[in-house]
Parts: structure tokens; C-alpha cells; sequence
């Protein structure tokens, strides 16, 4: 069974209506350059909201340590999701599990970099976009992603309930994770297209 991370929740209902319907992992942006950022007090509200065994991530990009301390402080987070530049030595001095995102390009060595964050609990693939760090429904060229690494990869950039099934056929990643491509708005998921995109995820 493949996965499923829903990343850019906004709102509490929206976010616990995602859970009930099946999702495995939910995202939240700590990112004020992303429409789809959210403060403590709303990141709380969201959480707090959520059904039990749901994975709850924040994403961070490049961000500065006191800040991710802060967000640790008063937000309950399973996983965090590097979405930037950052090295090893920043992702890991939380002393947390995370994922260290990469955006892809032809010229990119997902197996050095695999390897040189091999503590990550997995390595998530996404577009890359030169004035955006995710969230822009772009895809990329999934044979990019068809690599022998030992670490779990999470297949994003683009996905949606009429693409993944043919994704999961070429990668056959461990988690796929959609967040502009389930949307009826920045930040606001659409749970009719979340449903599909589930169904399809597993078909």
C-alpha cells in the first residue's frame, strides 16, 4: 500500500475531513512566502482537529533554528519536512525524524544525496521550480525519480487524482504526497478529489 501525505491543510475541518477520508501523513507549512503558511495558533487549531494515527508534518524552508524551536515548543509534530537548502547538520539537530526534500532537475544526484542524508526517514521528490520551494502543480520527469536508494522516497510535484496511478506505476515510491493538485483554492482541499486521489493511489 502506497502512502498518502496531503501537504497545505489552512483549516482545522478541512484538515480532519482529509484524516477521516484516509490520509496517512498531513502537511503544514511553516513558510510565510507559501499562500498556503500557517501561524502556531492555527497550526494548533489543525491539529488538534485531527483523528488519531495521522502523521502530523511541518515544513520548514530554510528556516531559522530559534524559529523551528518555537514551532516545536507549541505545536505537537511528528515529522519535520525540510523543503530548502538545508544540510544535514540543520536537519538533524532537532533530534526528530525527517524528510529532506529535493527538488529535481536532469543534473541531480538523487543517490549522493540519498547518501548524504541517510539518517533522513525518507527523501521526498518534488519539481523545481526557480522561484518556488513546492505547492506549484508543476511535474517533473518521473524517470528522474526511478533510482536504487536505500532510504524511502516520497514522489511529489504535480500529482493528482488523474496522474498518480501512472506515477506509482514508473517510481513505486512509498508515499506520494499531493498539495496544489487536491485543491479548491490554496489551502483549501477539495475531499472529493482527495477521495480520488486515494482510490486511484491504491487501485
Amino acid at each position: 500500500m502506497t502512502k498518502v501525505k496531503i501537504c497545505g491543510f489552512t483549516e482545522a475541518e478541512n484538515a480532519r475531513q482529509a484524516a477521516i477520508a484516509g490520509v496517512d501523513a498531513i502537511g503544514l507549512v511553516f513558510y510565510d512566502k507559501s499562500p498556503r503558511n500557517v501561524d502556531i495558533l492555527r497550526a494548533q487549531e489543525i491539529i488538534e482537529a485531527l483523528p488519531p494515527f495521522v502523521n502530523r508534518v511541518g515544513l520548514f524552508v530554510n528556516a531559522n533554528p530559534s524559529f523551528v524551536d518555537e514551532v516545536l515548543c507549541e505545536v505537537p509534530l511528528d515529522t519535520l519536512q525540510f523543503h530548502g537548502d538545508e544540510s544535514l547538520l540543520d536537519c538533524s539537530q532537532y533530534q526528530m525524524p525527517f524528510i529532506k526534500s529535493l527538488r529535481v532537475k536532469p543534473e541531480t544526484n538523487v543517490l549522493q544525496v540519498a547518501d548524504e542524508f541517510s539518517s533522513a526517514s525518507a527523501i521526498l521528490l518534488d519539481s523545481f521550480n526557480p522561484s518556488a520551494y513546492g505547492g506549484t502543480g508543476e511535474a517533473f520527469d518521473w524517470s528522474l525519480a526511478c533510482v536504487d536508494i536505500s532510504l524511502p522516497i516520497i514522489l511529489a510535484g504535480g500529482l493528482n487524482e488523474t496522474n498518480v496511478s501512472a506515477a506509482i506505476s514508473q517510481v513505486k515510491p512509498y508515499a506520494v504526497d499531493a498539495s496544489s493538485g487536491v485543491e479548491s483554492a490554496p489551502g483549501v482541499k477539495d475531499i472529493d478529489k482527495i477521495v480520488a486521489f486515494i482510490r486511484n493511489t491504491n487501485s
